[in-house]
């Protein structure tokens, strides 16, 4: 029996190069845990950058935000003109269960848009926002 999608997991990382009181830079990856174990990475090249003004970014920032952002970024593209959000979301879904497919795992773009989404913040990064 082939592996089958357990959940969705976004790793995210401090980006210590380029973060400091007054910004915070992240990276983010996105990967699918499977039911045997293994995990998939599906995307490697998301992240952003916050800043507070002049103020301490960790004055204002939780954990909870954090984990509302890596699901955003990990997410559908805005729409490009002549397209809907419905059409975006069904493209990215869609593509990476193309991916998923390619290692043997078949799942839909709707399964995949429903699954489990779980955050994951680096030890590093939990101490910096600490």
């Amino acid at each position: 029996m082939s592996a089958t999608l357990a959940r969705l997991v976004t790793f995210v990382e401090l980006n210590a190069g380029h973060s400091t009181a007054r910004q915070l830079s992240v990276d983010a990856r996105l990967e699918a845990e499977l039911s045997d174990g293994r995990r998939v990475v599906l995307l490697d090249d998301r992240g952003w950058t916050m800043s507070a003004g002049g103020a301490d970014v960790r004055a204002f920032l939780t954990v909870e935000d954090i984990e509302a952002d890596a699901r955003t970024v990990v997410g559908p593209d805005e729409p490009v003109e002549g397209e809907t959000h419905a059409e975006m979301a069904a493209a990215h879904w869609g593509a990476l269960a193309a991916l998923l497919a390619r290692q043997g795992v078949t799942v839909s773009g709707p399964q995949l848009e429903r699954a489990r989404h779980d955050v994951e913040l680096s030890p590093r990064l939990r101490h910096w926002i600490s």
